[in-house]
């Protein structure tokens, strides 16, 4: 009987943890902040470009600028070639003022490595500026 009791209070113990847990992820998860989060906040495009990709609305001028001068890649592509898309495509990115962020944690949403942050023009800021440096 008093073994009993022992796998019934661990049984407890384990499923107060794990609802300890769940509740955890799902408070990082809604606190999401930054570009990689859903709705594409920041407008990314994934580099290298993707063939088969579906037409993105509203995509930044940087990203076309991107398709147009990089050759796309499938999982099909060999790796030499992968990487000299990846070469090219981030070289575009930087030298058309966008920034080359990396992507560790991969999804459905953002599944590629690379990815870039177009540069946000001024007149396309939020309404406070709080991003833009200060005016002399």
């Amino acid at each position: 009987m008093n073994m009993m009791s022992v796998g019934i209070l661990r049984l407890i113990s384990r499923f107060a943890f794990a609802v300890i847990l769940g509740g955890f992820a799902a408070f990082v998860q809604a606190e999401c902040a930054g570009c990689l989060c859903p709705g594409n906040p920041c407008k990314l495009c994934p580099l290298p470009p993707q063939k088969n990709a579906p037409p993105v609305v509203d995509e930044p001028n940087i990203c076309l600028k991107i398709r147009e001068r990089v050759t796309p890649v499938s999982k099909d592509t060999e790796p030499n070639q992968h990487y000299e898309s990846v070469n090219k495509s981030i070289m575009e990115c930087v030298r058309n003022g966008g920034d080359v962020i990396m992507n560790s944690r991969r999804n459905k949403e953002f599944p590629s490595k690379h990815y870039c942050k177009p540069y946000i023009a001024e007149g396309k800021a939020n309404a406070d500026g709080a991003h833009l440096p200060p005016k002399k």
